[in-house]
């Protein structure tokens, strides 16, 4: 009988939002657990990155990582780093942090001096989906699809979803669920 999966959540630069689908995503399953929020280097690809490897590597058995916004980019620039085998990977809008982003996000700039430019477009060493908005204001559907190619990910289309987040409407989103199960 093989293990069930391990859930990984992996939050963005906003990190734990208590009405989040990720946060209610946590709750709900019964083996999951999430990167603990940063204290110092907030902004820091690598500290990030290396809180990603902390929290799996005392994670035993299958592990399916579920990202979303910049912890897409964290995952990606994780997975050029270590070889942790992982079953796959569920990367929810994408943030495009190579583009200006809207007021309230950092600029390119402290983005880049920070670590986390250029974004990795190697192909993961695990099977991913790519969970992307046709009107997410922090990346186009094109770039997406982009970096969906870029790394070996199905691409699905979400729909007009925003940037699947409380201010787009989203609390509990079930299509995370089913996306789970797909690489499950």
């Amino acid at each position: 009988m093989s293990q069930s999966p391990t859930i990984l959540i992996v939050p963005g630069l906003r990190d734990h939002v208590e009405e989040h689908w990720q946060t209610i995503l946590e709750r709900k399953l019964p083996k999951a657990c999430s990167v603990a929020p940063l204290e110092h280097d907030k902004l820091s690809c690598a500290a990030r990155v290396e809180a990603l490897q902390q929290t799996i590597a005392k994670i035993e058995g299958p592990v399916i990582i579920v990202a979303h916004s910049a912890g897409v980019m964290i995952t990606v620039h994780w997975a050029q780093k270590y070889q942790r085998p992982v079953q796959g990977a569920v990367l929810a809008a994408p943030a495009d942090l190579e583009t200006p982003l809207p007021a309230g996000y950092p600029a390119l700039d402290t983005l880049r001096d920070n670590g986390w430019l250029p974004i990795p477009r190697s192909r993961l060493p695990f099977p991913s989906i790519v969970a992307a908005s046709t009107n997410d204001p922090l990346s186009t559907y094109e770039r997406a699809s982009q970096y969906a190619s870029d790394w070996g990910s199905e691409l699905v289309d979400a729909g007009a979803v925003g940037h699947i987040n409380p201010a787009s409407g989203f609390g509990a989103w079930p299509l995370a669920e089913e996306l789970i199960r797909r690489l499950g």
